[in-house]
């Protein structure tokens, strides 16, 4: 019972702030206090000053955390955070900080025993973000002096020792952009993200705590904890970075990864086939790399997020990779701020495939078509049958085919001629490609290996209902197969411009009704989805015709959740 109660007190954000102060510890001004009323809060949150945080006291992993910049939006805020940290934690007991704009979230591995012994593991750096929520973390923390390291670690196991603190933890800092450090919170667990101290450490933090749990001593003095090379580590995500990082749930249809080795960790629940579930954190992996320094370790997860290749639906790893390519990254000038900051950068408008990608998309299609021919002629019996060849064989002349792929929003026409010698000559637009291949398999993987005017190249190939898809070392394409119309379904558009859901989800709020005039940008409903709430706002100024759920209703992905009235606009535009 004395450990519940010393587990509970440490997690109680509420009680920890003045034991941090008494044993030296900076910390964040803010209010942790046990008066939760609306009025008190608001009264904090002006006493600090705007913009200030809004925290779930037991909260973790951005869940019942706001950002508020003014005191017209704190209620808004404080009721959307107490909802999402009541359904994630059973607890809507919230703490109001000073919120620190362009910080940098540093945190430090800390190991307690009952023998009143505690030592630190070296600092961790979590500060890129996206809605609160860590997606790339490193070990050690770039650009940090060993004098402010060694600082860091002795402020964490002073904050440990004072709480008698035994097992795994992890004791947060808010630092600015001259390394002053302050504290903002302890987690009474191991982290997410403790495989790149791990890797840094040399050390197994899982056998430390089952060790410590069975009454002995931490394996290591801290004298003999030593700090050696770098290690990242990268959240592949569900969801889609285009739209507001929105989590999206769907099959995993493909899914290959890189070669798992001693410097390269790869930790997952899920398997090719598998679903990612509405019910659940849209977490796919984790993506954990070592090297013997930053750079080093920077190549080798840009390598590897280029071999985990996903098919089915949206993921984060093209967003990652420009995250980890992207100058002031490499640099290490990293913050909170990071992504909102560089936003342009990081999610690039798609862009025209080049006309090199579309001969190899086109060359992928027709040697799978042979070698679908292939298979057939061989259960046929009959090498006579028209079925039989693809060769595109014609008695004096070369054939040309007339290809339609369709890259993105574009239909591209390609003329295809096969040539005798078995490789193709392509047209698109006024160019024309030699193009010549084959594909082979590596373990359960299609390869294909091409030339295109001589340059050769190698790409993992997955055709998938009307997709092909091209994963190489220089990146990934994606080139569409047109669907005749009459075969293709009416795809669903919104009902009079009003929102459509995101994602699957339960309809947590409604606001509007039947009649109400709203603004654009006027919240209508709260969703709640993969454990996150979402806000629906409204596209336009208009008048509500229909709501189309009730509070606790289940809302299917993409299907309108609020219809408008037509207004006059809408008449003269639709004729």
């Amino acid at each position: 019972m004395e450990k519940i109660i010393q587990v509970a007190k440490t997690s109680a954000a509420q009680h920890i702030q003045s034991i941090m102060a008494a044993a030296g510890v900076p910390v964040v001004e803010g209010y942790h206090g046990e008066d939760q009323s609306d009025q008190c809060l608001k009264e904090h949150a002006r006493r600090i000053g705007y913009p200030v945080m809004i925290k779930a006291v037991r909260g973790g992993g951005g869940k019942g955390m706001r950002i508020v910049r003014s005191e017209q939006e704190f209620q808004e805020q404080l009721e959307s955070a107490r909802r999402e940290a009541k359904k994630s934690f059973n607890d809507d007991a919230m703490l109001i900080e000073k919120f620190v704009d362009t910080p940098r979230h540093v945190e430090v591995q800390v190991f307690g025993d009952h023998h009143g012994n505690a030592v630190y593991l070296f600092e961790r750096d979590c500060s890129v973000q996206r809605r609160h929520q860590k997606i790339i973390e490193e070990a050690p923390a770039p650009g940090i002096k060993s004098e402010v390291r060694k600082k860091l670690g002795e402020a964490a196991v002073r904050a440990a020792k004072a709480v008698n603190y035994v097992g795994a933890g992890t004791v947060e800092f808010i630092m600015d952009s001259k390394h002053n450090f302050c504290f903002m919170e302890m987690n009474t667990r191991l982290q997410v993200e403790h495989p790149v101290t791990e890797m840094i450490t040399g050390t197994d933090l899982v056998e430390w705590q089952l060790r410590i749990a069975a009454g002995e001593k931490i394996p290591l003095s801290q004298e003999e904890i030593t700090l050696q090379g770098h290690a990242f580590e990268a959240r592949i995500y569900a969801e889609d970075p285009s739209n507001n990082f929105m989590p999206v749930a769907g099959p995993l249809v493909h899914l290959s990864t890189p070669r798992a080795d001693p410097s390269t960790r790869i930790e997952t629940g899920v398997r090719q086939g598998d679903e990612v579930s509405v019910h659940y954190d849209p977490m796919i992996a984790k993506l954990v790399v070592w090297a013997a320094d930053r750079q080093a370790a920077l190549t080798k997860l840009r390598y590897s997020l280029r071999q985990y290749n996903i098919v089915g639906l949206p993921t984060n790893i093209d967003f990652l990779l420009n995250l980890s390519g992207h100058p002031e990254f490499e640099a290490g000038n990293v913050h909170t701020d990071f992504i909102p900051q560089h936003h342009k950068q990081l999610l690039l408008s798609r862009k025209a495939a080049a006309k090199e990608s579309l001969c190899q998309a086109a060359l992928g299609l027709i040697l799978k078509e042979k070698a679908m021919t292939d298979t057939f002629t061989l259960q046929a019996h009959d090498q006579f049958s028209p079925f039989s060849s693809s060769s595109g064989r014609r008695l004096n002349i070369s054939y040309t085919r007339n290809m339609t792929l369709k890259d993105g929003k574009n239909n591209v026409a390609i003329a295809v001629t096969y040539n005798h010698d078995g490789s193709y000559s392509m047209q698109i637009e006024d160019k024309t490609f030699q193009v010549l291949g084959n594909l082979y398999s590596e373990g359960d993987c299609t390869y294909l290996k091409c030339s295109v005017n001589g340059v050769a190249s190698k790409a993992k190939l997955i055709i998938l209902e009307n997709t092909i898809y091209l994963f190489s070392k220089e990146g990934s394409i994606e080139i569409d197969i047109p669907v005749p119309k009459y075969l293709s379904s009416v795809s669903s558009q919104e009902t009079q411009g009003g929102p459509l859901a995101p994602m699957t989800g339960t309809i947590e709020k409604v606001f509007v009704k039947a009649g109400d005039k709203v603004k654009a940008g006027d919240s209508l409903m709260v969703m709640i989805a993969m454990k996150m709430e979402h806000t629906i706002k409204s596209p336009k100024d208009g008048t509500v015709k229909k709501v189309f759920y009730r509070e606790g209703a289940q809302a299917n992905r993409h299907t309108p959740l609020v219809e408008f009235e037509e207004e006059e606009s809408d008449k003269r535009e639709s004729e």
